[in-house]
């Protein structure tokens, strides 16, 4: 029966007098007081005043019905609160300081040699946004009954007892030695040893097992000494050009998980206590068998490049041609450089040399490489198969044969030709000691190459760069690089098959011009007249004599 200034005004001096009683907060057998005043709690009690007025405020003829409801039943009216944050916020952080704690799953360590079980711990996290929801609305009301907080709890996944069979384990795998080896060759891992070896439970594992770095490193080194590479059959070629096939044979490689699952097996065993290293037989890429059945007999083509550049070049040439040897080519497959040789990339041992690029020569991963690529070209040609795709340098190397270069470079400038015979082709790529050797084996074809290449022609003349020499007086120049002219030149195949022609064919290949270089002096002169046309003469060794209209100067600082 009270107005809202009435209810207002009670509800403030309710609200005074409970300021200095605290609530009490509990949690996981914890308990904190806190009272309204130490919060600073600031209520609102007009607006709930407002607020249960509007609850009774229902339209006629219901109103009567709902007030005296209100009056029977009472009603929940959450006031608007405010408190000092960062008091709250130290108040719950002192909280969870005291709540929370990392779950923990149950483990198995060693003592010395005896294993133990670590029990279980479950994992506790007070959620702190419900916790100061929980606070504000404890303090802005006037009930005093103490107040669980929301706490989220974690139950570990291993326990200790899950862990006691498991102890009994450990126990029993280091009680004794494990006679452990292969064949003929065994010893004693003692138990000193094999606790280095066991991976205990722990982090939520469940299980012993033999695993972690030191197995690793263990089972690295007795691969060292068990693993053999398996060989690959290998076309070796005679004097007479015959080709004489290198059997293959059978590797092995140490298998480290079966092995360590074999040495657990032994030291969980009480009686025998004896465990055998597992090895695979590892099978050659090509074996005899498959070798003989590919009917190679003959050396189709074989051309040599010798190396140049620096040692990293030659590195390059190498390793690309020991990705290249031995590719088997099946009647009407085609061979593809990049995608035999792949990506060229410091991870798969490449190295930064020179190679041409848009004209200009600039170091990159795998520079080089093109040699190999020319060589399986010349290669290609001589055998008279057919080239499906190439690209010349666009710089006229001489040192290549007239027409008859071809680059690469990942993965878009590609070289190919097509195994067009009806047997099977081996590519080998032999890196000596000096050269870069290709050769085209397989079954005789029957075939035979002619070629004629035309005239290495100038096309036009190279363009002069001119570069400012501040040691030069104006006038003089100094020739540092003659450049070259663009060139073209066709070459032609013929290949017959017996006396019918298989394939005529001209190849056009392009060079472009590289920029003669010319150093143009800068230091002014006395006389500012410029020199005749036709006094001014170049070398490539020395430096320009210019001869003016009057006077004579010779060289920087004469006269």
């Amino acid at each position: 029966g009270k107005t809202p200034e009435e209810a207002e005004t009670a509800l403030a001096k309710r609200a005074r007098r409970f300021a200095t009683v605290p609530v009490v907060f509990t949690a996981k057998g914890e308990r904190w007081s806190l009272t309204p005043r130490e919060l600073e709690t600031r209520v609102d009690w007009a607006s709930a005043v407002d607020s249960a007025q509007a609850q009774g405020n229902w339209p006629l003829p219901f109103r009567g019905l709902k007030r005296a409801w209100l009056r029977l039943a009472g009603s929940s009216v959450k006031p608007e609160t405010d408190v000092f944050d960062a008091r709250l916020d130290y108040e719950v952080e002192k909280m969870a300081a005291a709540l929370d704690q990392p779950g923990r799953n149950a483990a198995i360590i060693l003592q010395e040699l005896t294993p133990v079980v670590v029990p279980e711990r479950e994992g506790r996290t007070l959620d702190r946004a419900a916790a100061k929801r929980l606070i504000v609305d404890a303090l802005a009301g006037f009930d005093r009954r103490s107040v669980p907080l929301p706490v989220e709890v974690a139950d570990p996944s291993v326990t200790a007892e899950e862990l006691a069979p498991v102890v009994e384990q450990a126990r029993t795998a280091l009680s004794a030695p494990v006679r452990f080896g292969w064949k003929d060759a065994h010893w004693l891992v003692q138990p000193e040893q094999l606790a280095t070896l066991l991976e205990l439970p722990a982090r939520g594992r469940s299980k012993l097992r033999i695993a972690g770095p030191e197995a690793d490193r263990y089972f690295k080194q007795l691969a060292r000494a068990l693993d053999r590479k398996a060989k690959a059959a290998q076309f070796r070629v005679e004097e007479d050009r015959r080709i004489r096939i290198i059997p293959s044979a059978q590797g092995r490689a140490l298998d480290a998980q079966a092995s360590g699952a074999a040495l657990l097996a032994g030291a969980l065993s009480t009686e025998t206590r004896e465990a055998e290293l597992v090895v695979r037989t590892v099978e050659p890429t090509l074996t005899t068998e498959k070798a003989r059945a590919l009917e190679v007999t003959r050396v189709l083509s074989s051309y040599s490049t010798p190396y140049s550049g620096s040692y990293d070049r030659i590195r390059n040439l190498q390793r690309a041609a020991a990705f290249i040897d031995g590719t088997l080519l099946a009647p009407g497959k085609t061979f593809s450089f990049n995608d035999v040789v792949g990506p060229r990339t410091g991870e798969r041992g490449f190295f930064l040399a020179p190679a041409i690029i848009e004209g200009e020569y600039e170091d990159q991963i795998g520079g080089g490489v093109s040699q190999v690529a020319t060589t399986i070209f010349n290669a290609a040609w001589e055998a008279g198969v057919k080239i499906t795709a190439r690209s010349a340098h666009s710089l006229y190397i001489s040192r290549y044969p007239l027409g008859r270069d071809a680059t690469v470079n990942y993965p878009d400038v590609n070289l190919k030709f097509m195994n067009d015979t009806d047997n099977w082709m081996v590519v080998r790529a032999i890196a000596g000691d000096s050269a870069i050797t290709i050769m085209l084996l397989g079954a005789p074809t029957n075939r035979r190459v002619e070629s004629e290449t035309g005239e290495l022609k100038d096309t036009g003349p190279p363009e002069v760069e001119r570069v400012p020499d501040p040691t030069l007086f104006v006038g003089q120049t100094v020739v540092v690089d003659e450049g070259e002219p663009s060139r073209a030149v066709s070459v032609r195949r013929v290949v017959y098959e017996g006396d019918k022609i298989l394939y005529e064919e001209t190849w056009w290949t392009s060079y472009r011009s590289e920029p003669k270089i010319v150093r143009v002096g800068t230091i002014p002169r006395d006389d500012p007249a410029p020199p005749p046309p036709g006094d001014e003469t170049t070398t490539s060794t020395g430096v320009t004599t210019t001869t003016p209209t009057s006077g004579t100067t010779t060289g920087p600082g004469g006269g």
